[in-house]
């Protein structure tokens, strides 16, 4: 069952709580700048399959206290809404597809925000996305700057959306607005978590907003500080530092001996991704 209370308690929130635009913009920047996206769970000793049932969902982000990728982010997030009396659309789209035509159908789920009585257009609401808009962005064509950072919102003539994240963020995504319940997206979901050839089997990734206008990523060993258009990456040195960003930075809750072998599991990426760099 969704417990409400708990669920604005992990995320910080203590304000007002209704189906109005002011709600949905204060949830949106308060869930991400309380819960990271991660996908550590495939990464770990103790792997463990990454779910599209809702309760399971809640039960790690909410009681476990830790993040997770599109599906559990979106997944919670739009049954939280729904809870408060908003109209949610689950929607899915497709990452990338400006580099890459081939870009898998349905690999991100982002969500269409209507309030009751509104004439408002719909808003777009993605704490699943990890790196990109901090607040919901109508669903309106058009450039939008928060923090220092550009996003833009397009339709092509076939009536597609195009998001453009910004410059330091990961590649943008193309979606339309075709109504989608959440286990529709289990053939992606699946082939996500357990294909060699995709991101998230290869490489364990955090994102975190903080306050301030700053996003930071994890990949295996780099950090990355986004701060406006500003953007620094440094080379995590030691199994203490590393211990100290994911349980302080990104405020995960994970046991000593995983994080010692995720620690290790990272090293040995670096290691082997210096080597390619040094190949002749």
């Amino acid at each position: 069952m969704m417990n409400l209370p708990d669920y604005l308690r992990r995320i910080g929130y203590a304000g007002p709580v209704a189906p109005d635009i002011e709600t949905l913009r204060a949830l949106h920047r308060a869930h991400l700048l309380g819960i990271a996206y991660e996908n550590l769970d495939l990464h770990r000793e103790s792997r463990r399959e990454l779910s599209l049932d809702v309760a399971c969902i809640y039960d790690k982000i909410v009681r476990e206290r830790r993040g997770g990728w599109c599906y559990e982010m979106n997944g919670l997030f739009a049954w939280v809404l729904r809870e408060i009396g908003f109209a949610v659309t689950l929607l899915g789209s497709a990452v990338g597809r400006l580099s890459n035509p081939s870009a898998m159908e349905d690999s991100h789920i982002l969500l269409k925000v209507t309030t009751p009585g509104s004439p408002e257009a719909p808003w777009i609401a993605d704490v699943g996305f990890g790196n990109a808009f901090l607040e919901p962005l109508p669903l309106t064509v058009g450039m939008y700057v928060q923090d220092g950072l550009t996003y833009r919102l397009e339709r092509d003539q076939a009536e597609r959306w195009w998001f453009t994240n910004h410059m330091h963020g990961g590649s943008g995504f193309d979606f339309s607005l075709k109504p989608f319940a959440l286990g529709e997206f289990a053939a992606p979901c699946q082939w996500l978590q357990t294909s060699p050839d995709s991101g998230f089997v290869r490489v364990p990734v955090c994102h975190r907003h903080l306050t301030g206008g700053v996003i930071v990523t994890l990949r295996a060993l780099s950090l990355t500080t986004v701060i406006g258009e500003q953007c620094q990456v440094d080379v995590i040195p030691s199994a203490q530092t590393y211990a100290h960003i994911l349980r302080d930075v990104f405020r995960l809750a994970l046991p000593d001996d995983e994080i010692d072998w995720l620690w290790r599991r990272a090293s040995q990426m670096h290691l082997d991704w210096l080597a390619q760099q040094n190949a002749p």
